[in-house]
């Protein structure tokens, strides 16, 4: 390890590493500036820098914890999604580009509604199955930050108290208070008078039996996939979603890219109309948006 002594000579064995390698690249580098806790033009600006023993040794650590599985977020205890910085550990699924398409349909449906500037009628959003919080957090920030909507309150549940700890540290360091979270299967601890203008959810949709789950195991299982090849939790929030929804309330999902026909069958035969499916920014079907009639 003493054999590399500056930042620009180890850049380019990561360089070479990488190529070597089936990880992201990126992930070598950004390792690196954890470990050293510096920003990423410290990169460029300082090449001349010169890594301690203990950062040597605390990153060929990393990297081997990386080659092992580890996502690179469970390293370094974090992960950026929309326009925040979320904590994510074992507990809680990584959160994923794809998913801010979500995010961004809830919003501009939200924004598509008339309001009445003078008298505000209250709104309430619903997040199924939160994890770190990303998606509930998201919206909640953005609608804080529009006075227009700040008349809109989110609850969030997850069945995991573990990850409704995360979620909680993470709209505390994001300053969002406007979230109720909930331990809860689904819909299981909601009072059945709760009514919510939009239900939201990032399920678990992979099949039980794709091959590519091998490739999540260091995430938790049980948020990432389930029975009916992979449909049975999409099935069942939407089979509930009209006991808790409001008349033309939205109710919009995530799911896998060769589901969209699937999903839009589900919702269309538990009563939801205007249903469509929106592709993600890889051009794969990623959310499905309904109406209930």
């Amino acid at each position: 390890m003493s054999s590399i002594k500056h930042l620009k000579q180890y850049i380019r064995q990561l360089s070479d590493e990488a190529d070597n390698s089936r990880l992201p690249s990126f992930w070598f580098t950004d390792w690196l500036l954890a470990v050293i806790d510096k920003p990423s033009l410290f990169l460029i600006t300082d090449e001349e820098y010169q890594l301690t023993e203990s950062e040597l040794a605390q990153f060929y650590a990393g990297i081997e914890k990386l080659q092992a599985g580890i996502p690179l977020a469970y390293l370094t205890g974090q992960q950026a999604f929309w326009s925040l910085s979320f904590t994510v550990n074992e507990h809680t699924l990584i959160p994923r580009p794809d998913t801010e398409v979500l995010v961004e349909q809830v919003l501009q449906w939200i924004q598509s509604q008339p309001i009445n500037d003078e008298h505000p009628t209250p709104k309430r959003l619903l997040d199924l199955g939160t994890g770190s919080g990303c998606i509930a957090i998201s919206l909640a920030h953005e609608l804080k930050h529009h006075l227009r909507y700040a008349h809109w309150h989110t609850v969030a549940l997850d069945v995991s108290p573990e990850a409704l700890e995360v979620a909680k540290y993470n709209a505390l360091i994001n300053e969002v208070g406007e979230i109720d979270f909930i331990q809860s299967s689904w819909y299981e601890s909601l009072p059945t008078d709760m009514m919510f203008d939009v239900i939201v959810s990032n399920p678990p949709y992979i099949d039980e039996e794709d091959a590519h789950l091998a490739h999540l195991r260091a995430e938790p299982m049980s948020a990432l996939s389930a029975p009916n090849h992979g449909l049975a939790d999409i099935e069942h929030i939407t089979q509930l979603a009209p006991k808790y929804l409001r008349a033309g309330g939205l109710l919009a999902l995530e799911h896998g890219f060769d589901q969209g026909e699937a999903v839009r069958q589900i919702l269309s035969s538990h009563g939801f109309g205007a249903i469509q499916t929106v592709q993600d920014y890889g051009g794969n079907d990623r959310v499905t948006l309904g109406h209930l009639a």
